[in-house]
């Protein structure tokens, strides 16, 4: 099938998971760093305290393969209903919130667990599906959802928040996931109609699944996506308290998250095009080591705002990259039936850096009260990270060998 045929027969299909996407768990990544100075503030709470939040995503790092085998077996659309879902009444619970730190972790945690469900790891299997040709700018124009959702979202909610409280901020949130994850769903159905079959996930045994482990190309994945992401805390909840702790001003921090946001929506599309065109090993290896400037940047308090801004930027451009390269690597190299159980298995990688790196960011922000010691560190497993992905080869291209069986991959691994 040709490239542009491709968008004109499955468009629906991009539309809905671009909703989705764009609706659900991302939500709450691209604007949780907008509500913590509010919250830290009602309630009392050490930036170091809020800073543990990632370690709930040790959770994340064994249940989401399981989320992968789940939409494997049941499909897009039953694994996102029950996402949105989850994400939908997370927003409602944390607008009750009473003030107990732990109150928060408890709301957030099903969330996130359940959310995963409406994350890359589903919806990019709806993609992969349907795009061969075109897989890298589909995929880069889905991955646009979160990013665009969050730009927006941002400096509305900053808004909303000094107007009406950070309560009715959480409320509208809510709406507009549970619509937004009503629509997509909806969409998904009626492209349905005219899907092509869907591949049987086929049961992988305890012998190959040990044997998929031990690949060259599976540990480089897994391990490169695991120390890229130990700086994800900054990303997902840090970010406007990094830069109003070098003394920018609360309106023009807000407006620094919706800049990491556009930020991701330039990365996705420039790189996700290239996928097309140029090795996945070598797109990789240049997006994914672009956030040590951004470290090195913000980890010197007497950058000028507008530096500091180029660097939240530049972080969002290879966040946006991630997300393409992630999910385009693993539909290439491995079994299309049990794409999202391998997916899986990278972004629990990936929930795993989050988890340690918030580990990391409470540890030095107890005992120096400074963002830079954690900047530096993670510029430096963001650099290694990206040389793994390198490391990994052009793989296979072709629609042939990425739906060779997980015992092959074992064999070419």
């Amino acid at each position: 099938m040709g490239y542009w045929r491709e968008f004109r027969l499955n468009w629906v299909t991009l539309v809905a998971t671009f909703i989705g996407i764009g609706t659900g768990n991302a939500l709450s990544h691209y604007t949780l760093s907008v509500f913590a100075p509010e919250l830290i503030a009602e309630f009392g709470w050490s930036k170091a305290q809020f800073a543990l939040l990632g370690t709930l995503q040790l959770v994340s790092l064994v249940t989401t393969p399981f989320a992968g085998r789940f939409a494997d077996r049941f499909g897009v659309r039953v694994a996102a209903s029950v996402g949105f879902f989850a994400i939908s009444a997370g927003f409602a619970f944390f607008s009750m919130m009473r003030g107990s730190l732990s109150e928060f972790f408890i709301v957030w945690l099903p969330q996130h667990v359940f959310g995963v469900l409406t994350t890359s790891l589903v919806l990019t299997r709806a993609i992969i599906e349907r795009f061969d040709r075109a897989r890298g700018t589909s995929l880069s124009l889905l991955m646009m959802g979160p990013p665009l959702s969050g730009a927006i979202a941002a400096p509305l909610l900053g808004s909303l928040i000094a107007s009406e409280g950070w309560r009715t901020a959480f409320v509208a949130l809510a709406i507009v996931s549970a619509l937004g994850g009503t629509v997509a769903v909806a969409l998904m159905g009626r492209q349905q109609q005219h899907a092509p079959p869907r591949p049987a996930a086929r049961r992988i045994g305890r012998d190959e699944l040990l044997a998929l482990a031990r690949t060259r190309t599976f540990l480089l994945l897994v391990g490169g996506m695991f120390l890229i992401n130990i700086p994800q805390v900054f990303a997902a909840s840090q970010i406007k308290l990094v830069v109003m702790a070098s003394g920018v001003p609360d309106q023009l921090a807000t407006w620094m998250v919706s800049f990491y946001a556009m930020g991701v929506i330039g990365g996705r599309a420039i790189f996700g095009i290239a996928l097309d065109r140029i090795g996945a090993h070598v797109v990789a290896l240049c997006a994914l080591s672009l956030p040590v400037i951004g470290f090195l940047v913000l980890a010197n308090p007497g950058s000028l705002a507008w530096v500091m801004a180029a660097g939240v930027t530049i972080i969002g451009v290879a966040q946006g990259a991630e997300g393409d390269v992630g999910a385009y690597m693993v539909s290439r190299h491995f079994d299309q039936a049990n794409y999202s159980l391998i997916f899986g298995f990278v972004k629990a990688a990936l929930d795993g850096g989050g988890a340690i790196g918030s580990i990391l960011l409470s540890a030095t922000l107890s005992a120096t009260d400074s963002y830079a010691p954690f900047l530096y560190v993670s510029a430096a497993t963001t650099m290694i990270g990206a040389i793994c992905f390198y490391l990994t080869g052009p793989g296979p291209e072709t629609a042939a060998e990425s739906a060779a069986a997980p015992d092959t991959i074992a064999e070419n691994g």
